[in-house]
């Protein structure tokens, strides 16, 4: 039996309820979160919500950030800001290898 998807931080694997227990958090906080797409988990056929580790984390870090005074719409622009800085971070390393990889080249 092919058990490999269980070490996949991404696999949707826990229920509101397991993700409230584990983090000492309501539900109500998310649904929230998820309503404000801070965390968004993916959901079962049947339309629940179901969390992977991945998620948890960033649950985690949105709590962190929220003991440290910040809304959750700042807290949602500063996750959109990094997923932007990782984007452009990726194009530039990829420029920057191509580039390196034409110099490389003889003429």
């Amino acid at each position: 039996m092919d058990v490999s998807w269980l070490d996949d931080e991404h696999a949707p694997l826990f229920t509101v309820g397991q993700v409230a227990d584990m983090l000492a958090v309501q539900r109500a906080f998310l649904r929230r979160i998820d309503e404000l797409q801070v965390v968004s988990p993916r959901r079962s056929p049947g339309g629940q919500r179901r969390y992977s580790r991945h998620e948890i984390g960033r649950v985690q870090r949105v709590v962190g950030m929220m003991d440290e005074g910040m809304t959750l719409p700042a807290i949602r622009r500063i996750i959109e800001l990094e997923h932007q800085l990782a984007e452009l971070t990726r194009e530039r390393d990829e420029l920057a290898r191509r580039l390196a990889e034409q110099n490389r080249r003889p003429r």
